[in-house]
């Protein structure tokens, strides 16, 4: 039920095949894609247009001050404007293209020279130059600057990146690259064998290579390696503020859940369960997205193997779904979830900028988590979608039928990828609390397995007798993604906390049932979206739009709340 988010950004070639795959709903095969990019919606642009044609501005932009930041914009957007080839190839690679080896193969020299040629764009030393130069003329204009807040906010982010991209020594970007290649073909053999011990050697050496980038990546700031991770990630988050959200939401769902798995009173799956057409299921799941505020003008829905969300500009943002002939609703909820991914990059402002890009995935994540499960799976939801699922997919249920059973608990479940939304964040803080304790040295890695199958048992009481179904099942930590995983549960976090605030503002439960869908659209647009990272982290994003920082109450209030209300218990 969980796609992969593959938006554009002005990031490392490692970087970009990295995000491709890390969000997979069952990891196969390797993909190579792109990371984040600036996206902004056709309509800001024509409106934008429209204001300069009819109130010509007499504002002063800073680059009409310092040709230093001009020709350092200009930089910038070529090399995103590289990256969002890149990703006309990728989407194309794995929605349209054959999948022989030999045109895989094509495709894959052909993404190599683009990356290679952005990544030497990046680290060209007339960046550093630019940078350098671009302070300094801020410093010393003494005018009015109608942009100023953003020219030291584009800055300060450039520079940043800069120095992480030029920190690394050839030498070791390669040998990053290459352990990455073979990491991740011991990774997929040994899930294959169901072998640890086989692939033990080589995740040692990601967690090795990982802690010495992240030293690198450091430098003199007062930080944990850990943290220095997450910040790849998940910018502004120290270890020690997740420990806390975490261990709150942990104290709260391993009990609840056990009571869960007790009652007696467990929704039916079968309204989920018959024949469907794909084609039917592909166009209800369209008419949906677009009636949530999708832009379907701009981008498409398209069919893959996993779900997914690629911005291949700011005007193209494409999402597609997997769909099975004998249960529909897998395909609704990807095309929801990666709907809500999509939203968030067509309402970022208009730059091809850092300055607008999503914040974090964290964030990025709550905007998918909010439309998927807020929304899509709330009972005013089916009480507008039942006669349109009823209609195009020849069911026969009520709304409450099918309020019930999307939500139902699967409590044999192993894999993270396919957990419902109550047992998936405990999938998440294992993996967190391991990757956590072997980069501080706690726990080596030949301990993983066993540590992991203990804490299944002591948090959802289910036996893993297979490491493939266990401490092998993800593909991140062979890629040296050690920091991604938290972020899957700050975001649903903050999606709790963003639909609270929403339901204060407006009436969410009465709209929802209507389908009408525009003024909660807007209100994220207004809260989340346009601001990209003007902010520094999520945390300071929440506190500026919702008057708190994030807040694990709401989340769990929201699980609590509502499966005791389906499962019947008090």
């Amino acid at each position: 039920r969980r796609g992969s988010l593959l938006p554009q950004s002005v990031l490392s070639c490692t970087m970009k095949i990295l995000f491709s795959v890390l969000r997979v709903a069952t990891v196969t095969a390797f993909t190579s894609s792109s990371s984040r990019s600036s996206a902004h919606a056709r309509q800001q642009v024509s409106s934008k247009m429209t204001a300069t044609l009819s109130e010509p501005s007499t504002a002063i932009k800073f680059a009409d001050e310092s040709s230093n930041f001009k020709e350092l914009i200009s930089a910038l957007e070529e090399i995103t404007h590289l990256n969002h080839a890149s990703a006309v190839l990728s989407y194309d690679r794995q929605v349209f293209m054959p999948t022989t080896e030999r045109t895989s193969s094509a495709r894959g020299k052909q993404l190599a020279v683009l990356a290679t040629i952005a990544h030497e764009k990046s680290v060209d030393p007339r960046i550093g130059e630019l940078l350098a130069a671009s302070t300094k003329d801020l410093e010393a204009c003494d005018k009015e600057i109608e942009d100023l807040d953003d020219a030291k906010r584009i800055l300060e982010l450039e520079k940043a990146d800069y120095q992480k991209r030029i920190c690394i020594p050839k030498e070791l970007a390669a040998k990053k690259a290459e352990l990455e290649a073979s990491a991740y073909s011991a990774w997929v053999k040994a899930r294959q064998d169901n072998d640890f011990a086989a692939f033990a050697p080589a995740l040692g050496d990601c967690f090795d290579l990982a802690k010495e980038i992240a030293a690198l990546k450091r430098g003199d700031n007062d930080i944990s390696l850990y943290s220095q991770m997450l910040d790849e990630f998940e910018m502004g988050m120290q270890g020690t503020r997740i420990d806390e959200l975490f261990a709150e939401v942990q104290s709260a769902l391993v009990p609840f859940i056990a009571r869960i798995r007790a009652s007696e009173d467990k929704p039916s799956l079968d309204p989920l369960r018959g024949k469907f057409d794909v084609d039917a299921q592909k166009k209800v799941c369209l008419d949906i997205v677009k009636s949530l505020g999708y832009d379907a003008s701009h981008g498409r829905l398209d069919v893959s193997v996993h779900p997914f969300t690629m911005s291949l500009s700011g005007s193209d943002v494409r999402i597609t779904s997997r769909f099975s002939e004998e249960e529909w609703y897998q395909g609704l909820a990807g095309a929801i979830h990666e709907g809500g991914h999509a939203m968030y990059e067509q309402n970022l402002q208009g730059s091809d900028l850092s300055i607008d890009s999503a914040l974090s995935m964290g964030v990025h994540e709550s905007q998918s988590l909010f439309w998927e499960r807020h929304i899509g799976k709330c009972p005013a939801f089916f009480q507008w979608a039942t006669p349109m699922l009823n209609d195009q997919l020849k069911l026969d249920a009520s709304a409450d039928d099918l309020y019930s059973a999307v939500n139902a608990i699967d409590f044999s479940n192993f894999i993270r990828v396919e957990a419902d939304e109550l047992t998936y964040p405990l999938h998440v803080i294992l993996r967190y609390t391991i990757e956590r304790q072997v980069v501080s040295g706690e726990l080596s890695v030949n301990e993983i397995p066993s540590t992991w199958n203990k804490m299944m048992k002591d948090f959802l009481d289910v036996e893993v007798t297979e490491d493939s179904k266990g401490c092998l099942q993800d593909i991140h930590w062979s890629m040296g993604a050690i920091g991604y995983f938290p972020t899957y549960l700050l975001g649903a976090m903050m999606s709790a906390q963003l639909h609270h605030y929403c339901t204060k503002d407006l009436d969410v439960g009465v709209l929802v049932a209507k389908g009408e869908f525009k003024e909660i659209r807007e209100w994220l647009t207004n809260k989340i979206h346009k601001h990209g990272k003007r902010y520094k982290s999520l945390d300071d994003l929440l506190l500026a739009e919702t008057g708190e920082i994030l807040n694990p109450k709401y989340f769990v209030e929201y699980l609590t709340k509502k499966y005791s209300e389906l499962y019947k218990i008090e």
